[in-house]
């Protein structure tokens, strides 16, 4: 009597080393996100700055500019830490202002009146016709 083996349990199937590698793959993933850093320390981490795009419902006839710093000032505790923190200033189609904010600095923003939304700023990656191109579309 001659033994048949399935396709799939032939060692150089394509399918099963595809099966194996997934799962492998998989297996890895979360034994990495299960593990804490060791490098950085949890509040140091939670304290990191990124851009924000803050939106904002400017009194109509108030310069944009004066009153984005007015909004920002009393969070970051000075008129100049605000200059500094400003990356942009949106007036046209919507009024706000991108700034570089830690997640406390979010929250207090959030509570300033005139505040309608803050965001964290993304960058959209499209890719071009040609293979390999890739052109970066973002507000940062």
């Amino acid at each position: 009597m001659k033994k048949t083996s399935s396709p799939l349990l032939q060692p150089r199937s394509p399918l099963l080393i595809l099966l194996f590698l997934t799962a492998a793959t998989a297996a890895a993933a979360a034994a990495m996100a299960a593990e804490p850093e060791q490098n950085a320390p949890p509040a140091a981490a939670a304290q990191e700055a990124a851009v924000h795009i803050v939106y904002v419902d400017r009194p109509e006839g108030a310069d944009a500019e004066e009153f984005h710093l007015r909004t920002l000032a009393p969070v970051l505790g000075s008129e100049q830490k605000a200059k500094d923190s400003v990356l942009y200033h949106y007036k046209q189609a919507a009024s706000g202002f991108s700034a570089k904010l830690n997640p406390q600095q979010v929250e207090e923003l959030k509570k300033q009146p005139g505040v309608l939304q803050v965001v964290p700023s993304q960058t959209y990656q499209l890719h071009g016709p040609q293979s390999g191109t890739t052109r970066t579309m973002g507000l940062m």
